[in-house]
């Protein structure tokens, strides 16, 4: 045991494999936006633009800090329940999670001048701490395949190897697809038909009963500091640096059996990999609102592209049950190592937003929100290395619209919020990632110096889950519903 952790620690620490697999979904991971923070925000679907004076609003439009009248702090705990749904080749399966984050924190201080002879006549500084995602999640999909084997994955990858190199070089000396060849070969899974062509061990037109548990943990976090200066009654500016950074975990154990009575045959297959994509990024947000009559506001507001820098570690095993002759054979490949990739960075989407929002005195308001995010500019980098999947994801990803709609009616001490939130798939075929459709309600109790805010938030998505990444284009149909009671605690100083 203390041989293999030895071999674990050098690798991570020494060992850098060139190449590794990511995939589209790895990037919308990052550039598909949650609604969070704030109990009030949350309430109102978002729909902040041009309403402000709500620390979350900060995310919308950096302008918003203004419409606060002091000193303001908040803090903000949540639960958060998911269900998946998932359909593959007719059979149902559930799986749900529940989790408890605190969800944001942050201060505004409010700077004033009435007494000079100067234009601008307030400075907004503030800084926030916000979940943007919590990635806690268990998806659980289990059915019978007439058609295709986990078997083609390892095939795929094998093509071009030579036999000798599988047989006796070192599971480290390769690259990701080298890597996967060889845990084909080893456990049995692949037979080599020519020295560097193969074909799958696991017999043909049987079926398949396949089930595939993909269960994540970790976040994506983000720190903001706000600067933003009121000219005037009218005119309101303001700008955020954004610091990023995440931490994300995803486990994956693949089943697979089948029902044929040959001999000389795999039996059964299970394929584990748990994945660790963690670093950090950087964006800005510029944001501008005015207000032409006290009632009326008009907001509009630039996201950049956030530019994240990554590093993935992976860790495989395989193991398989064959016949041979009369007897039932186990081969387990577990190679003990932390593969510790190249670095690469992804760059998200830039964001527009305009935002219109209208004050009915001290009785309420109500606004909307309408932005436009071109996924199909999303890059991963270095650009020579990942070309081809830049090249899908510019001719499969499209400019997509986002929607918020917010209202509150205030009761003397009592507001009522409610909102309702849309976002377009960020696919052309909204098929492999659906829109999303979410609404929300909260309620606030105005303590004076204080307030308490409590929301509660829902949303749907549907989507597809490929089980493996190649020879297998059999995906789960998973419907994904998201459940968030949300509390913030609020105080003026």
């Amino acid at each position: 045991m203390k041989k293999n952790l030895l071999l674990i620690l050098t690798f991570m620490s020494f060992f850098t494999i060139q190449a590794q697999e990511v995939r589209v979904e790895d990037a919308l991971r990052y550039a598909v936006e949650n609604i969070t923070g704030t109990a009030r925000y949350r309430a109102m679907g978002g729909a902040f633009g041009a309403l402000g004076a709500d620390l979350s609003a900060l995310n919308q439009n950096p302008a918003g800090s203004l419409f606060f009248n002091n000193n303001y702090a908040t803090a903000t705990g949540s639960i958060n329940y998911s269900k998946n749904s998932s359909l593959y080749f007719g059979t149902r399966a559930r799986e749900s999670d529940t989790s408890l984050d605190l969800n944001q924190a942050g201060a505004v201080f409010i700077f004033v001048d009435n007494h000079t002879k100067t234009d601008w006549k307030k400075i907004a500084v503030a800084f926030n701490y916000e979940n943007t995602n919590n990635f806690n999640n268990t998806i659980f999909s289990a059915g019978t395949n007439p058609y295709n084997s986990i078997g083609n994955y390892f095939v795929n990858f094998a093509q071009g190897y030579i036999e000798n190199d599988l047989s006796y070089s070192d599971y480290s000396n390769f690259g990701f697809d080298g890597q996967q060849a060889y845990l084909g070969y080893q456990s049995f899974l692949i037979d080599p038909v020519t020295s560097s062509t193969y074909s799958s061990h696991v017999p043909a037109g049987a079926n398949y009963y396949q089930d595939n548990s993909i269960t994540s943990t970790g976040y994506n976090g983000k720190i903001t500091g706000n600067f933003a200066a009121q000219y005037k009654n009218y005119l309101f500016l303001g700008v955020n640096i954004n610091a990023h950074f995440t931490d994300y975990v995803r486990t994956t154990s693949l089943f697979e059996q089948n029902d044929s009575p040959s001999t000389n045959k795999i039996t059964s297959i299970r394929f584990d990999n748990e994945l660790h994509t963690f670093g950090s990024g950087i964006s800005l947000n510029l944001g501008a609102i005015i207000k032409p009559i006290p009632q009326l506001r008009l907001g509009i507001a630039y996201e950049s592209p956030t530019w994240y820098h990554l590093t993935d570690e992976l860790t495989q095993r395989v193991s398989s049950k064959r016949i041979t002759g009369t007897q039932l054979n186990t081969a387990a490949v577990d190679p003990q190592m932390t593969n510790v990739y190249d670095p690469y960075k992804i760059q998200t989407p830039s964001k527009w937003t305009g935002s219109f929002a209208y004050v009915f005195g001290k009785k309420g308001l109500i606004s909307i929100d309408v932005s436009t995010k071109d996924y199909n500019s999303t890059r991963f980098k270095p650009k020579n290395l990942y070309s081809d999947l830049n090249t899908i994801m510019s001719k499969n990803l499209t400019n997509a619209t986002e929607v918020r709609i917010g209202g509150e009616y205030r009761i003397k001490l009592i507001s009522l919020r409610a909102g309702y939130h849309f976002d377009q798939s960020p696919y052309k075929i909204d098929q492999a990632y659906g829109d999303l459709t979410g609404y929300s309600g909260g309620i606030g109790y105005n303590l004076g110096d204080s307030k308490i805010d409590i929301a509660y938030s829902y949303d749907h998505r549907n989507f597809n889950q490929y089980l493996i990444s190649s020879g297998m284009p059999d995906p789960a149909r998973i419907s994904r519903y998201n459940s968030n009671i949300v509390v913030s605690y609020s105080v003026n100083f």
